[in-house]
């Protein structure tokens, strides 16, 4: 199954972005408006991502979202793969917020 990829700059500023990382990457920095599920917990939580729009999935270079937004679009979901990840997101010039406290950055 091929994945749709779409650049980071070209997301959608009102896009549902799920950014599937990791706890201690996504403290470090993330897009301010991302839903935070780490692609270890997709499964379990499938239900808080809704069936009714797009979903833009982002990680840290595009890996780990390539295999949730397949896994997404095989459920029937409309999920598209940022290429790049939350790397390409920073090189963008994209916003960020971190949860430290400290400037944001892609850890």
């Amino acid at each position: 199954m091929t994945v749709p990829e779409i650049e980071a700059g070209a997301v959608p500023a009102d896009a549902y972005l799920l950014d599937v990382r990791e706890q201690d990457e996504w403290l470090a920095g993330h897009a301010p408006d991302a839903v935070h599920i780490p692609m270890t917990q997709i499964q379990g939580r499938v239900e808080e991502v809704p069936s009714d729009q797009r979903i833009y999935v982002v990680c840290r270079v595009g890996g780990r979202s390539l295999q949730v937004a397949a896994w997404l679009n095989q459920l029937g979901r409309d999920a598209v793969n940022v290429s790049g990840g939350m790397q390409s997101w920073e090189y963008a010039r994209r916003p960020m917020v971190s949860e430290s406290g400290q400037p944001p950055f892609v850890a």
